[in-house]
């Protein structure tokens, strides 16, 4: 594994967004672990998670885009992130832009905060995990009814590599039905990869016991890309 793949598991286990145990998704599943993008909350935090975000959007899509969108609420602070770094790390400008849960009707109106989209914009989609492809049906047509944009791609921090509404993963899913690429800064199988039988902190995370739930929820949810 990429010694920044192996950064970023360390960053996610000391921010503690990652975690381990029993939990019960948007999606219904019953998951032996979780992320959640909002335990990032210092300065400090935000600022590598940015970092992390603008390399793998870099390497994955290139510079030719002008705005990431990052949809409400978790993906607000996550665009504003990457666009500093993006600025910091490649010396390019990129505008932010989110949506709001109510569209707004004083002030600054509309459904939409941050860059405003015209014609031709070139986006980049960012989200902290995806694991059936819900929140992109909601995102899509909340940015193509705003303008003629073109979907450079999509990113998350975390591919949780389950199956979506078939039996390939929801980020292949996405990819398929929008026609636009997806990645992602690390893959839920590479962290199971890393973590299994390994010490953190003078503690097992992954032993025997929680790596047989772990295949076992994959038996189930598993995609078969």
């Amino acid at each position: 594994m990429q010694d920044y793949k192996q950064q970023f598991v360390d960053f996610m286990l000391g921010a503690g967004v990652l975690k381990f145990g029993d939990f019960t998704l948007k999606s219904g599943r019953k998951s032996p672990f979780f992320m959640n993008a909002g335990g990032y909350v210092t300065g400090t935090q935000l600022k590598k998670l940015g970092e992390f975000y603008a390399k793998a959007i870099h390497d994955a899509f290139g510079d030719d885009f002008d705005v990431l969108f990052g949809p409400a609420y978790k993906g607000i602070p996550l665009g504003v992130a990457t666009a500093i770094a993006y600025s910091d790390l490649y010396g390019k400008d990129i505008r932010y832009c989110s949506n709001r849960k109510e569209a707004k009707d004083h002030g600054e109106t509309g459904i939409l905060l941050g860059a405003s989209l015209k014609d031709g914009d070139r986006v980049v989609i960012i989200e902290d995990v995806t694991t059936s492809g819900k929140s992109i049906e909601e995102t899509y047509p909340i940015l193509k009814a705003q303008a003629d944009v073109v979907i450079v791609g999509m990113m998350v921090s975390l591919n949780r590599a389950e199956k979506g509404k078939g039996e390939i993963s929801a980020l292949k899913e996405i990819s398929e039905v929008y026609g636009f690429p997806t990645g992602a800064i690390i893959t839920m199988p590479e962290v199971v990869e890393y973590l299994y039988n390994r010490e953190v902190d003078g503690k097992v995370l992954i032993d025997d016991e929680l790596k047989a739930r772990i295949d076992a929820y994959y038996a189930e949810y598993g995609a078969k890309d």
